[in-house]
């Protein structure tokens, strides 16, 4: 049997499906499973021990006509899909793809997930429906130790810290907390703080005391960190579903620009992390930070 899933991104909608992923795996323990995805998450989800294969869905334009031929090529031949990722361009692959069995919400398609409360469910539930639907029951908590391989002795990490994600997408400063208040953070805690980050981190990680590690990871140095962490604080980014995904007690702080009851991180047995919200977050108080701390 030939499978193909369809997830594209972004990271933190990558960390929320991995139960559904390794649901589809245990589900089809036999069959050849490939993945459709984006070109940042190839290669995280190529390491992962559910697919046997993974392309690059290269998003063409209506009009790229050769483009188009080599994604319908892409998505022919499967004898079930599970699209996950459920956005229009994707529901769009139903007919591109011949029109094979599919999970998913394309009129017309074997499988629908047909909750109309799908649009105001968090993605986790969402998923566990849309699967339900296809006949897979249940969602359970993922192994992740294929993501902790990571030799991270060179950054002479303390024995007990805790870590800090101070950034967000560079195109979203709305959801990040102010770094004078991170800085504030790190200096009342009753650990030393591990920073970490993107590149485009680098200056505001400096701000803050402990040890800064923005900018010098990669993926899977920056899950073999985080594993080891007592706690986990940080806006509503990509390194805080990672941590809750691996079971830190973490603390997410959202703005009014997301909402985390669609949206929040989510600990593998479904678990809901502490979630501080305000509509902007520079009117957050670090004391308000520091009493939640689990």
């Amino acid at each position: 049997m030939r499978i193909l899933v369809i997830k594209h991104g972004a990271l933190g909608d990558i960390l929320l499906s991995l139960p559904a992923m390794a649901a589809i795996r245990a589900a089809h323990p036999g069959a050849r499973i490939s993945l459709l995805t984006t070109k940042p998450y190839a290669g995280l989800l190529g390491a992962s021990p559910w697919f046997d294969h993974v392309s690059i869905d290269a998003r063409p334009k209506a009009w790229n006509l050769p483009a188009l031929w080599r994604l319908r090529r892409q998505l022919r031949g499967f004898d079930m899909v599970y699209d996950l990722q459920t956005s229009g361009r994707s529901t769009r692959y139903f007919s591109l793809a011949g029109r094979p069995p599919w999970s998913g919400i394309a009129k017309g398609c074997a499988f629908p997930d047909a909750d109309p409360n799908r649009k105001t469910t968090h993605t986790r539930e969402r998923l566990r429906g849309q699967l339900r639907a296809a006949g897979i029951m249940e969602l359970p908590a993922p192994n992740l130790s294929w993501l902790l391989r990571a030799d991270v002795s060179a950054f002479q990490l303390p024995e007990q810290f805790i870590l800090l994600v101070p950034g967000a997408a560079p195109h979203r400063p709305e959801k990040r907390w102010p770094e004078e208040n991170f800085a504030r953070l790190a200096r009342a805690l009753p650990l030393p703080a591990v920073i970490v980050g993107g590149a485009a981190e680098v200056a505001l990680a400096r701000e803050i005391p402990g040890l800064n590690l923005a900018g010098r990871t990669s993926f899977f140095e920056l899950a073999a960190i985080t594993a080891r962490a007592a706690l986990a604080i940080g806006n509503d980014t990509g390194p805080m579903h990672l941590a809750a995904a691996l079971g830190i007690p973490s603390v997410v702080l959202f703005s009014g620009a997301s909402d985390p009851a669609l949206t929040a991180p989510r600990y593998p047995d479904g678990g809901w992390p502490v979630i501080l919200r305000a509509p902007n977050l520079r009117d957050l108080p670090v004391a308000q930070v520091l009493a939640s701390l689990p």
